[in-house]
């Protein structure tokens, strides 16, 4: 894979009309995928070193931005989410990478603005439900 531009890392929102609407002036944004380690180590594990339990544990993803607002029908649309704690589709653009969709509520929606700049946002999203991956 050659190296990316991260203004190509993507977050978009269903649009609720079967599409799908990028997150707009989004400046910052990370993905993580993360599963909880499930320990079976007993008294005879060899030299008592953990050992744990493939697929057993929780997976989750988490997807976090920082950005400005930039577009009206966007901004309506995650403030909506975030103020009726509703779970939509969302959608991760990795480059030459793939797609990741499904599920996510907003758990994290912050505001700043310093006096001599622009009002600024923190958006936190978390996995509700199983993810679909279609490589790229």
């Amino acid at each position: 894979m050659a190296i990316q531009k991260g203004k190509d890392l993507l977050v978009k929102v269903a649009d609720g009309a079967g599409g799908f609407v990028t997150v707009a002036g989004l400046k910052s944004r990370s993905f993580s995928i993360n599963s909880e380690p499930v320990d079976v180590t007993h008294s005879e594990s060899a030299g008592r070193w953990r050992e744990l339990l493939a697929g057993a544990g929780a997976k989750k993803a988490s997807v976090a931005g920082a950005g400005v607002f930039r577009d009206e029908a966007s901004d309506a649309l995650m403030r909506g989410l975030a103020f009726d704690g509703a779970i939509a589709d969302f959608q991760i653009v990795v480059p030459d990478f793939g797609r990741i969709q499904g599920p996510f509520q907003i758990t994290g929606l912050e505001f700043k603005g310093d006096h001599a700049g622009e009002v600024a946002y923190d958006l936190a999203l978390e996995s509700a439900g199983a993810l679909s991956f279609t490589a790229i």
